[in-house]
């Protein structure tokens, strides 16, 4: 493959090979650990799809690795012991009081999770299958209760001067503790202590719960000492996003861009991972520079929250678009693009369908296109986009388009599916993959119709035609529908002689083929626009169509 062709998720993997081919201390890492391509989430509410498109960009980095022969991992955890800092607007007032405990320790809010933290994460992790993610997946919180942050925690601890002037350095003040949160041992809080004395050789920690530390959360006022080893608390967010490199093992990290920004959390993490741990910061970034992230993901224009729970939710966008579907979006375009996709008011996922589909046409040498370089790319993109195993051969293909047509004109989709065979559409005999390709397009269709779909792709067959229609329509587009009957009994059509047919029906009774197709629509369905007519009526059967154009 050619250098230029390579897909984004190629040449990410190549950089992050050829880093640590030239660093003893990743030489080191991937040698023990293999390529790990890390990633975090908070779970403090319903995951955004913001969040899926950080995954998915991991998950086909690690997928190109492996493709080099390299041992590529993606590792996602859970930041279940974060503190809990905002109420989100799924939940009961009775939450507040859980507020400023680590997440993990708070009871989920539906039934059948163990904790919050499980119920938000593996609610997403539970869809990743449907995705193709294949993730390893881990608790941020056990990574401290099995003492594998214990040496961070030391290095930290000891060294808090050094990081205080690197915050001095980023930001013109450093905070008034020290870099370690524990656990308040009287009342579980994590967000309300403040760590202000450490010893050293007795590695023991000091520390107050304080009633006024954050404006979302009181604490109890208790005064401690413990050990900060074990589960007993947490670095603050942007020391630990340092702290867990070098203790996972990561040499490939990317996350949204607004951590990104000059003097943002990854400045921050950078600098303590450099300074502090010696250790390479992963890919996208470098010892001296923070690097790039990627772009927002918004629906209609709306950047989506986790805190507040707004927005298009990862685990439930596959009630809007099938997860092979947003998969091949995510996986086609670059990371430093904006994705702004609606598919409930615009024509985004008819669109979208369609780019999927040529990328499918074009692996399996269905579509010619003669620049080898767009070729390369859309096979590429199909390969890191496939949910499974790749088909040995190309399946049938149906548009979402003429799949809704198709659905609302034979009304369910057993039917649907025999009308395609009569149409020569399909062979009579498929194979077991086939049938579930179209099951699943089908019955997509059926849902993305009833309950998502655009107006102009709404329509029901007219049994009967409104005397109201009949008064609206002149003689020269009665004369043309009347024709047309004659022309639809007069032999077997294809949808592109039909088409041009109605053209020249349009011109030998002398009327505009717009006025002869809204004469149709008129009549067929009762609006004056609708699907493809051709097609429509090919998908409809011609005599169902004779038989409402007979009525006028």
């Amino acid at each position: 493959m050619e250098e230029e062709s390579l897909h984004w998720a190629d040449q990410m993997a190549r950089e992050v090979n050829e880093r640590a081919e030239k660093d003893p201390i990743l030489q080191n890492v991937v040698k023990k650990n293999g390529y790990i391509v890390y990633d975090e989430k908070t779970p403090s509410g319903k995951i955004h799809i913001g969040s899926g498109r950080g995954w998915i960009i991991h998950d086909a980095v690690a997928k190109s690795l492996r493709n080099l022969n390299l041992k590529g991992r993606f590792i996602l955890s859970s930041d279940d012991i974060d503190p809990f800092d905002k109420m989100n607007k799924e939940l009961p007032k009775s939450f507040e009081k859980y507020l400023g405990m680590p997440f993990r320790d708070i009871p989920s809010p539906v039934k059948g999770y163990k904790s919050f933290a499980e119920h938000y994460f593996m609610q997403c992790v539970e869809k990743f299958e449907e995705f193709g993610i294949d993730a390893e997946i881990e608790s941020t919180g056990k990574r401290y209760d099995d003492g594998d942050f214990n040496t961070t925690i030391k290095i930290a601890l000891d060294n808090a001067d050094r990081i205080n002037a690197i915050y001095e350095r980023l930001y013109g003040k450093a905070p008034d503790k020290l870099p370690f949160n524990p656990v308040c041992e009287k009342c579980g809080r994590i967000g309300t202590t403040q760590a202000y004395e450490w010893d050293s050789d007795k590695e023991v920690l000091k520390y107050r719960c304080k009633k006024d530390l954050v404006k979302w959360a009181e604490g109890c006022g208790h005064e401690g000492e413990l050990s900060p080893y074990d589960g007993n608390g947490k670095f603050p967010w942007k020391i630990e996003w340092a702290a867990k490199w070098p203790t996972v093992g990561a040499v490939c990290e990317l996350a949204g861009k607004d951590h990104f920004t000059q003097g943002g959390a990854r400045t921050m993490a950078v600098a303590v991972s450099d300074e502090i741990f010696d250790y390479p910061p992963p890919y996208p970034s470098t010892r001296k520079s923070t690097g790039k992230g990627y772009e927002f993901f918004t629906v209609g224009g709306r950047k989506m929250s986790t805190s507040k729970g707004e927005g298009m939710g990862f685990a439930e966008a596959t009630e809007y678009v099938p997860a092979p579907i947003l998969r091949y979006l995510l996986v086609a375009t670059r990371p430093n693009a904006v994705i702004d996709f609606d598919p409930v008011n615009r024509n985004d996922l008819i669109l979208l369908y369609e780019r999927f589909d040529k990328s499918e046409r074009v692996y399996f040498g269905k579509e010619e296109i003669t620049n080898e370089h767009d070729i390369q790319k859309h096979k590429r993109i199909y390969e890191l986009a496939h949910v499974g195993k790749l088909p040995k051969s190309m399946p049938p293909q149906i548009s979402l388009g003429f799949a809704a047509v198709l659905i609302q004109s034979t009304l369910t989709v057993e039917k649907a599916i025999q009308r395609l065979k009569e149409m020569d559409y399909i062979p009579d005999k498929l194979s077991k993959e086939d049938v579930v390709y179209i099951n699943e397009r089908l019955h997509f269709a059926e849902k993305w119709v009833r309950e998502y779909a655009p107006e102009q792709y709404k329509f029901q067959l007219q049994e009967k035609v409104s005397a109201e229609v009949k008064k609206s329509l002149d003689e020269k587009q009665k004369e043309a529908l009347k024709a047309l009957i004659k022309t639809l009994g007069a032999k077997k059509w294809d949808e592109k002689e039909l088409h041009n047919e109605f053209y020249s029906l349009s011109e030998k009774t002398g009327l505009d083929p717009k006025e002869f197709f809204r004469a149709a629509y008129l009549v067929l369905i009762g609006k004056e626009r609708g699907p493809k007519l051709a097609n429509f009526i090919l998908t409809l059967g011609k005599e169902k169509a004779i038989k409402v154009l007979e009525q006028i």
